[in-house]
């Protein structure tokens, strides 16, 4: 389970509307249609974001918080559970852009009557660390709405923007030189300890040796993406990964996720390239092979958390509203979730949850990677520098970036 936090807070119901208030805020420049639509398997439509959300303070806080729960409707149970096996039976999650109904209405009438319980629910502090595993869960599919959201409106031919917030030019003058950062040899500690907010694969805190290293002190530019490519990054064999070779050459990959006709598609629509903002939407086989082509290589997930350690929780976030990568910024910690070389595994004494809750995490520990940092969607106060974001290899819809690493 996560960390508990104290049962005595009074803004936990103001603290509760902010962040459902936020969700419904990303769906507002959407129409139903919109909301309706799954754009491939790994995506799901907004409205089954909305209801899933909603489902789940509702199954795991009102149903054991209240002594006359009754559902709001009793067939969501099964529509709006996502993958929890122990909870019952689930709508298939490649399906989930088939159901018409409910309506998008019914769905927001839904999100406004859990609304009302959880107050009462909140107002006599109860179950409070499901509540707030529920809040930082809400966080995690906010920015799921809008990664979903431009995968969708990327295959719309109309090219269609999700936000008319135009993100600035780049500077005039481009980032500094990559300097590496490096740190010396020894037995460190990472993974959270204490009283705060953290997500079970996150514990328990225990101690790494760690080689003399290096990390570069920004993200790959879009720029230097560009020169990997134009020396063949992408039909070089010796840079690539058995299986991400195979996967380069199956799917076509010739470059990121959204870039063509010299732009790329973003949530303001389609945009001149800007060469000086980070590079996004690539996979981990794309930012292994550009790590070995620029002769450097990915951080480990130890690596980074001790070099971010210290780093202020700057950068930007969802809250600044760009929706989409700053250029230049020497930070650890927003504009793009970066990709380590570590497999997404439990820590040392790990221990799944017991019932349905300990399905969050502990389940998907095989086949992915661990990325770190959080993004340009990621709000703010739901990142630290032990959070561990995960998915497969092939993964590109997300905001994910690369910072390299090298040996000492």
């Amino acid at each position: 389970m996560p960390a508990i936090l104290p049962a005595a807070n009074p803004s936990a119901g103001a603290r509760y509307a902010a962040i459902r208030a936020q969700t419904r805020t990303l769906a507002a420049p959407l129409s139903a249609e919109d909301c309706a639509l799954q754009s491939m398997p790994d995506a799901s439509p907004v409205k089954w974001h909305l209801g899933h959300t909603t489902w789940f303070f509702e199954t795991f806080v009102l149903e054991r918080a209240l002594p006359k729960f009754e559902p709001f409707r009793p067939e969501f149970r099964t529509l709006f559970n996502s993958y929890y096996v122990g909870v019952g039976p689930r709508h298939p999650r490649p399906e989930r852009g088939l159901l018409s109904r409910p309506s998008l209405a019914e769905v927001l009438a839904y999100r406004e009557s859990v609304d009302e319980r959880m107050q009462q629910v909140l107002q006599e502090r109860r179950l409070p660390e499901l509540v707030e595993l529920g809040l930082q869960h809400e966080q995690q599919h906010q920015e799921l709405i809008l990664t979903d959201v431009k995968h969708l409106l990327s295959r719309n031919p109309l090219r269609p923007s999700y936000s008319q917030n135009k993100p600035s030019a780049s500077p005039a003058t481009p980032p500094h030189a990559v300097r590496f950062l490096p740190f010396p040899e020894g037995v460190r500690q990472i993974g959270h300890e204490g009283d705060g907010f953290a997500f079970d694969n996150e514990a328990p805190r225990h101690r790494v040796y760690l080689r003399p290293y290096a990390v570069a002190d920004r993200l790959v530019t879009n720029r230097e993406y560009q020169e990997f490519i134009a020396d063949g990054g992408y039909d070089r064999p010796e840079l690539w990964l058995s299986e991400g070779w195979d996967v380069r050459q199956t799917l076509g990959w010739c470059a990121p996720l959204y870039w063509g006709d010299g732009g790329h598609f973003t949530l303001q629509g389609p945009r001149p390239l800007a060469p000086d903002e980070p590079v996004v939407h690539v996979s981990f086989f794309e930012a292994e092979a550009y790590a070995r082509w620029a002769g450097a290589r990915l951080p480990g997930e130890a690596e980074w958390e001790i070099a971010a350690e210290a780093a202020p929780r700057s950068g930007n976030f969802l809250e600044s509203a760009r929706l989409h990568p700053a250029p230049g910024a020497p930070q650890f910690f927003g504009d793009a979730w970066e990709w380590t070389t570590s497999t997404y595994g439990p820590y040392p004494g790990f221990r799944v949850a017991e019932g349905a809750v300990g399905e969050y995490n502990g389940k998907f520990m095989v086949n992915q990677y661990v990325l770190r940092g959080g993004s340009c969607a990621t709000p703010v106060s739901h990142i630290r520098h032990t959070y561990r974001n995960f998915f497969p290899a092939a993964a590109r819809w997300q905001f994910s970036g690369i910072r390299l690493a090298r040996d000492l």
